[in-house]
This record gives structure tokens, C-alpha cells and sequence, in this order.
């Protein structure tokens, strides 16, 4: 698995630098169930991602950074799971 720091100089390497990028966030939860942790757990995992993902984005001068974090889905779960 690639360091940011090594898909940014891909990144780079690659030419020009998209100016939108569009990302959809999924699986935190699942991630943390994966590894017998609290869902909690992956979306603060998810949380720290995104930190990560703004920052580079910011770094590689990318204009736009769209991220989807709530889908349709996620609105059927039940009341406690859809506030995390």
C-alpha cells in the first residue's frame, strides 16, 4: 500500500492535477467490525482519512474536493446508527 506522500508524488509525475475530485466515503463501520472494534472506532479511522485526504488535496492544489459521506442507505438504519 502506497504512503499520501508516495500518491502524491504520482500524482504529480502524472501530468496535470484533476481540478474536481470526487470521493465517496464508505465502510468505516464495517471496517471496525472487520477488526472486533466499535463502529465508533472506524468512523473515527474515517475521520482521521479525511484529515489526510483535505490535506493532500490541499497539497497537490487540487481546487474542488467533494466528499460524499451520507448515502440514501445510511438514512434507513436505525436512529442511533445514522447519528454517528
Amino acid at each position: 500500500m502506497s504512503t499520501p506522500a508516495q500518491l502524491l508524488d504520482r500524482l504529480r509525475e502524472g501530468g496535470a492535477v484533476p481540478r474536481h475530485v470526487a470521493i465517496i466515503m464508505d465502510g468505516n463501520g464495517r471496517w471496525a467490525k472487520e477488526r472486533r472494534m466499535p463502529r465508533t472506532i472506524g468512523h473515527r479511522e474515517g475521520m482521521k482519512a479525511v484529515r489526510e485526504v483535505v490535506e493532500g488535496a490541499i497539497e497537490a492544489g487540487i481546487e474542488v474536493l467533494t466528499l460524499f459521506a451520507f448515502s440514501e442507505e445510511n438514512w434507513r438504519r436505525p436512529a442511533p446508527s445514522a447519528r454517528h
